[in-house]
């Protein structure tokens, strides 16, 4: 078992951050700050940002699981490599996402030295537990070759999550779990646990945070590749003026903001994974066919450019769609809009009003005639 002060942390999130979605991560403050030492009072006063809560060392259990090849594997077989070690539900579209982007951002930060460090996720749903599961989120992310993650049986899993002290249940037919990440030193001693933002624009942040503990217990404690400061940052509302670049053509920017309603979708390509994202961004032609007719708010889609695999994800999905968006596909490449806008999952209706307020938000797809109706309601 962990500490009761850790477990006190840990618990103190549950109903923070998890896979069913929720409000703010936990703050960078009091037991969590002292496990960092950059950007000190800035850092400590970001809300989005967790500095790690210490773990004292405690010894890695032998844990047997497999990876998403079916290789049986143990935790123990990596002695030698740091670890960082995230809990990932394979059908998540919240937090996960955001956790998965900040281990893989952490290890590319620490350039070379990177190779002594090992990615492991452990799947942290009591549903979604098979290996083909954590096969399917593996591509979804573009991570098949970059980590291994680890399923097992239900028992197997739960006593994964017993281990490391991880919540992990079905709460109204949503999994909910702790959005933990842990480091593990080389000789298999667990040094440090963060808990993972539901906080799009601190993705980069966590990861320095995360690789500068990586690069402590590394040899030579290498430089990181680049830095960029850990104080809060803003969301970008809808109150705000906001060009973006578009996915459908290199240069092109689009605007939101006040000076009239607007009805924005966001969405990211590895949905694909887990819903049929052609077949909805395809279904909304209809609705944005219906505005221009009803006089409605136009519509706009936004892909959570900052957790997509790969810099043109959206870009390719969009062109490769059989039939092309009738409504514009926009970027949002800092993560500053989701979180002006208040996204919480994938995908995400936001409905603004011409003053630039929300008046109107959804968690899913839905049907076109129930999006058109509650615009209609709403506007």
């Amino acid at each position: 078992m962990l500490t009761a002060l850790i477990g006190a942390v840990l618990s103190s999130t549950l109903a923070l951050a998890g896979c069913s979605g929720g409000s703010r991560g936990p703050a960078g403050t009091g037991p969590a700050a002292s496990a960092a030492s950059p950007d000190s009072s800035a850092a400590a006063a970001n809300p989005n940002l967790d500095l790690g809560t210490p773990l004292g060392g405690k010894p890695l259990p032998g844990l047997r699981l497999e990876n998403q090849f079916g290789q049986p594997m143990s935790l123990r077989q990596f002695r030698g490599k740091v670890l960082l070690i995230g809990f990932v539900d394979a059908e998540c579209t919240t937090v996960c996402p955001l956790t998965t982007v900040a281990m893989l951002e952490a290890k590319q930060l620490l350039g070379a030295a990177g190779d002594d460090v090992q990615l492991l996720g452990i799947d942290a749903s009591p549903r979604a537990t098979s290996v083909a599961d954590v096969l399917a989120y593996s591509r979804a992310h573009n991570m098949v070759n970059r980590w291994d993650f680890l399923t097992g049986s239900l028992a197997q899993l739960k006593a994964s999550w017993k281990a490391f002290d991880i919540y992990a249940r079905i709460d109204s037919g949503q999994v909910d779990h702790t959005p933990a990440l842990y480091v593990v030193d080389a000789q298999g001693r667990e040094q440090t646990v963060y808990l993972t933002a539901m906080a799009y624009s601190s993705i980069g942040q966590s990861a320095q945070v995360v690789a500068q503990e990586a690069a402590s217990l590394l040899p030579g404690h290498p430089t990181l590749a680049h830095s960029q400061s850990l104080a809060y940052i803003s969301g970008q509302t809808p109150a705000q003026t906001i060009r973006l670049p578009t996915a459908a053509a290199a240069g092109g920017e689009l605007a939101l903001g006040p000076g009239r309603p607007h009805l924005v979708v966001f969405f990211a390509t590895w949905l694909s994974g887990v819903s049929n994202l052609g077949g909805e961004l395809t279904g909304l032609n209809g609705c944005a066919q219906a505005a221009r007719a009803k006089h409605l708010p136009p519509l706009t889609a936004v892909d959570e450019a900052v957790t997509e695999p790969a810099p043109t994800a959206a870009r390719s999905f969009v062109l490769g769609l059989p039939h092309p968006p009738a409504y514009p596909v926009a970027l949002d490449t800092t993560g500053r809009v989701a979180d002006g806008y208040g996204v919480q999952d994938q995908p995400w209706f936001v409905l603004t009003s011409a003053s630039g307020t929300i008046v109107w938000s959804h968690d899913g797809w839905l049907p076109a005639s129930a999006l058109q109706a509650a615009v209609a309601r709403h506007s």
